[in-house]
């Protein structure tokens, strides 16, 4: 009852900030929303219905925090498809439907639909996308309107518009193209103005207020009509009464052709595969750190487009540029979302006769300052620096889209990637026999520490991530946990961008999240991204540090210590430990030692059992070489195989008056007069009250190492602080 007291309080306190977010994000979103829907071929007030709707649906119902919906870029190209292919009315009805699959989705749990899409292909679809609209949209912010068969056609005339434009004799649509560049120049340049009151109000609603004053200066202090052509006006924003009287009457008598259904279905498509990919990206944003209920959003959403359809608006969906004002501004819960949709209103209400004197250049130059965004050449280049196979998966996906469509598009790209996936291993073999075996075990360990461990086999790509995705969504992002790859053969980039992102999300909030195993593996590329896989023969790897290996590096120089990511043969100081005698060791690797190589931590890879017991081992282990020589003995964590040992007649060493060392830790050496010595009140009481860690010593060396795995980063800070100071304490008996 307290925590809900707790929560209202909270809610109210907070209300100011989220009421003053929700108005500047509907600055944005008036002259947004009128631009998508005349992109789309739909009534302007289409975009703002959508907005209103989608804010007070989702605002109560949705799963996340401070996401913001409405109309979305993404969807444009595909309404205005439907818009021509079935007609306004129809089209309407497809975005009901597309409502009811998208609430179905969310009901299925599908929001985990988003892993199942590589992300070079979302790139070429949100790029395509980007391509759509500054294509069609460029001419008409140069006051030219042509009509073209599909985008490449309109791309390649844009030239001639730009020639077309520079020799205008028509007073209106020299004034109406002018409109338009200047109104991308304030896109282009706004964010470069450092003022903070002129920041308060956003670039956009920044064209809204000028294009106004400029058609007021005319009409008022020269009484001159607005010298822009009067074709290139906004017209047809109907008053608050109007929208109510004009609301579409359903017709379902169309839902029975084949175009109704695949306008439905790439619509939806779209739609989810926007939403879900902002949802997860404004979840990074979110100050508190929040997880939104992906689901349940799924439905409100749906629900929301369902609607939005009936009342003559467009899909419902979360939208990142939009969210990302909200949480700049201070918006801390739904309710921003609420306030965006209130501001909306009336403004309609108030103020509708006023946006009719916005030019249609100006709305045009917002919508092309966006598709160049998405289609930006930062985009392909920070592709092609991840892998030249992200760039063929790129512009597979966004050619194809171009010339034939979104869901071919997205589809092509699965395709190419599984493809090239298949090609850089040489086997289709991989992803056919492990496609739907279970591949990730994890567990939490209990040996002090509580770390969650994960380890992934086989491989592991965007065909089964969602498997990974599962596990790590169900540890709470302020625990540690280690996701160990060594036993996976190939990572593809789909999998190291999220394995990033979870970096962030955990270091952000209190937990550790590590990536290991992949040190082996190699890779085209020095981005991190890079998809990675197993090497068949052990080589030096030639490209890149794995985020690991250069974090090492960096703890090498904080401690002044050498690093090393070559394999190493030479393991001759390794030879007198008895935990080898058994063992064959294949190489040490990522070494970081002393110049006096009196202290060497280092990744070991060997060997226990022959032939088909054969099992190949990978740990971290610490080498410390001794200033003078101490008995020869091994020290573990006592657990029932030693006790059973000690059943069977091998006994550990007891130490005198430390009952609580002698029943937690297992002794073992031949000297049993010369180990109780060395075991004096100060090391006995060192073991006693730090981790548990397996200490052996050859009578000048001491070996010390932990799990039976590859250690993350916080644990080999904490294996090098325990044997820095074990032998500062060994060095006080010399």
């Amino acid at each position: 009852m307290s925590s809900k007291k707790n929560n209202i309080a909270t809610f109210f306190q907070t209300l100011p900030k989220n009421i003053f977010s929700g108005f500047v994000v509907s600055l944005i979103a008036l002259p947004l929303g009128l631009g998508l829907a005349m992109a789309s071929d739909a009534p302007p007030i289409a975009g703002i219905i959508s907005a209103v709707i989608g804010g007070i649906v989702v605002s109560i119902l949705g799963g996340s925090h401070v996401t913001i919906v409405g109309p979305g870029n993404g969807l444009v190209g595909v309404i205005l498809v439907a818009i021509t292919t079935l007609g306004l009315q129809d089209a309407y009805i497809a975005i009901v439907f597309s409502g009811v699959l998208l609430m179905g989705l969310g009901f299925l749990r599908m929001g985990a639909l988003a892993n199942f899409f590589p992300s070079s292909a979302i790139q070429g679809m949100l790029a395509a996308i980007g391509l759509i609209i500054l294509g069609k949209q460029f001419h008409i912010m140069f006051a030219h309107k042509i009509k073209r068969e599909d985008t490449i056609d309109y791309l390649l005339e844009i030239p001639f518009t730009i020639n077309d434009a520079l020799h205008y004799e028509s007073k209106g649509l020299v004034f109406a193209a002018l409109a338009g560049v200047i109104s991308l120049a304030i896109m282009l340049f706004y964010s470069k103005i450092r003022n903070k009151y002129l920041q308060l109000i956003p670039a956009p609603m920044w064209i809204v207020i000028l294009s106004i004053g400029f058609s007021y200066y005319f009409e008022i202090g020269l009484h001159e009509p607005n010298p822009i052509a009067k074709e290139y006006m906004i017209s047809g924003i109907p008053s608050f009464q109007d929208i109510i009287a004009d609301i579409p009457t359903p017709n379902f008598s169309g839902i029975w052709s084949f175009p109704f259904w695949a306008s439905v279905l790439a619509l939806t498509l779209i739609a989810s595969i926007e939403s879900l990919l902002s949802i997860k990206a404004v979840d990074k944003l979110d100050p508190e750190k929040r997880r939104s209920n992906v689901n349940r959003d799924l439905k409100a959403l749906g629900l929301a487009t369902i609607g939005s359809g009936f009342l003559g608006g467009l899909n419902v969906v979360t939208v990142i540029a939009r969210s990302s004002v909200n949480v700049n501004n201070g918006a801390t819960n739904r309710s921003a979302n609420f306030f965006h949709a209130f501001f909306l209103v009336l403004f309609i209400v108030l103020f509708s006769t006023q946006l009719t004197r916005i030019p249609l250049p100006a709305l045009m130059a917002i919508l092309v300052y966006t598709g160049y965004k998405l289609a930006s050449p930062n985009v392909i280049t920070k592709i092609f620096s991840i892998g030249k196979e992200q760039l063929v998966i790129f512009f597979v996906t966004l050619i194809i889209t171009l010339k034939i469509g979104l869901i071919s598009g997205i589809i092509s790209g699965v395709i190419a990637t599984l493809i090239i996936h298949i090609i850089i291993n040489k086997s289709a073999g991989l992803f056919l026999r492990n496609v739907l075996k279970p591949n990730v075990l994890m567990y939490q360990e209990t040996d002090g520490q509580h770390n969650f461990y994960v380890s992934v086999k086989h491989f592991c790509s965007f065909l089964n991530y969602y498997r990974l995705k599962e596990q790590l969504d169900a540890v709470p992002e302020n625990q540690d946990i280690i996701v160990d790859f060594s036993l996976c053969e190939f990572v593809d980039h789909t999998v190291m961008e999220n394995m990033n992102n979870y970096q962030e999300l955990f270091q952000k909030r209190g937990g550790h999240f590590d990536v290991i195993g992949l040190d082996m593996h190699d890779t085209d590329s020095k981005h991190p991204f890079a998809l990675r896989r197993m090497l068949p023969v052990p080589k030096i790897i030639k490209n890149s540090l794995t985020r690991r290996q250069t974090s090492m590096k960096s703890l090498a120089k904080d401690y002044n210590y050498n690093y090393s990511s070559k394999k190493e043969k030479e393991v001759s100081f390794l030879n007198n430990f008895q935990f080898f005698n058994t063992k064959n060791i294949n190489h040490v690797y990522n070494k970081l030692s002393h110049e006096d190589k009196k202290m060497k931590l280092f990744d070991i890879e060997f060997s226990e059992g022959e032939f088909i017991a054969k099992e190949v081992i990978r740990k971290t282990m610490l080498y410390i070489n001794l200033n003078h020589n101490i008995p020869e003995f091994t020290l573990d964590k006592e657990g029932f195989l030693e006790k059973v040992s000690a059943l069977a007649g091998i006994k550990d060493i007891d130490i005198e008056n430390h009952d609580d060392f002698s029943d937690r830790f297992y002794l073992l050496g031949e000297n049993v007069n010369e180990i109780s010595a060395f075991f004096d009140d100060d090391i006995t009481h060192f073991f006693e009250s730090n981790p548990y860690y397996h200490v052996e010593s050859n009578g000048s060396a001491l070996l010390i190492f932990g799990r039976q795995r590859l250690a993350g980063m916080k644990e080999i800070k904490a294996l090098f602080d325990f044997g820095k100071r074990l032998k500062l304490e060994i060095n006080k008996q010399a």
